[in-house]
C-alpha cells in the first residue's frame, strides 16, 4: 500500500505508479503528505505485491487515497507508458529489502470531469488542492512528479491511451 507505512512488517515491493489526476482543462490534483509537510504530490503508491499489474494499483491507490473511482463513467484512466527509476529517498528506504535503493515508477493520467474536493486518506494526507497544470508542477516536492505534469499538455490527449479494461 502506498504512503505511511511504521509497523514492522513485509517490505514494500520497488514497482510503483505516480497518477496524475487532472480535468480536461489540465487542473492538477496536488495532495499533502501527512509524514512530510510541505511535500506536495500526485496519487502515488507501489504494488501489492510482485503480480499486481500497474493499472490495477494506480485503480486502487486513487481510491485509497483520494476516494476517487478511476473506472467511473467519465473518468478516463490512461496509460502513459513511461516509467522512473529513481533512488529511493533515505527517510522511507527502511520500508524496502536491505538490498533495495531504486524504484521503478510507471506513469498514469486520470482525467475527471471536473475540479471537485477529494476524500483523502487521513493517514496518508492532509490537504488538497487543483492548481493549473504549470503551478501544479512547481509545487511538487518530486523532481519526477513534476516533470510528469509538465508532460500533460503534450499527453493529454494525443499520445495517451485508455488503460486496458
Amino acid at each position: 500500500m502506498g504512503g505511511v507505512e511504521t509497523a514492522p512488517g513485509p517490505f514494500k515491493v520497488p514497482q510503483s505508479v505516480l497518477v496524475v489526476i487532472h480535468t480536461p482543462e489540465l487542473a492538477v490534483l496536488l495532495i499533502e503528505r501527512a509524514d512530510a509537510a510541505g511535500f506536495w504530490q500526485s496519487v502515488t503508491g507501489s504494488k501489492d505485491h510482485e503480480q499486481e499489474s500497474f493499472e490495477a494499483a494506480a485503480v486502487r491507490e486513487v481510491m485509497e487515497e483520494t476516494g476517487i473511482d478511476a473506472r467511473a463513467p467519465g473518468n478516463r484512466l490512461t496509460d502513459w507508458r513511461l516509467e522512473n527509476v529513481y533512488e529511493i529517498y533515505p527517510q522511507w528506504r527502511h520500508r524496502y529489502a536491505p538490498e533495495v535503493s531504486h524504484n521503478t515508477e510507471h506513469l498514469f493520467g486520470l482525467c475527471v470531469p471536473k475540479a471537485k474536493p477529494v476524500r483523502l486518506s487521513a493517514r496518508e494526507h492532509t490537504d488538497q488542492i487543483w492548481l493549473p497544470w504549470a503551478q501544479a508542477a512547481e509545487r511538487c516536492f518530486s523532481p519526477s512528479n513534476a516533470e510528469a505534469i509538465t508532460w500533460l499538455p503534450r499527453l493529454w490527449p494525443a499520445r495517451s491511451t485508455p488503460a486496458a479494461g
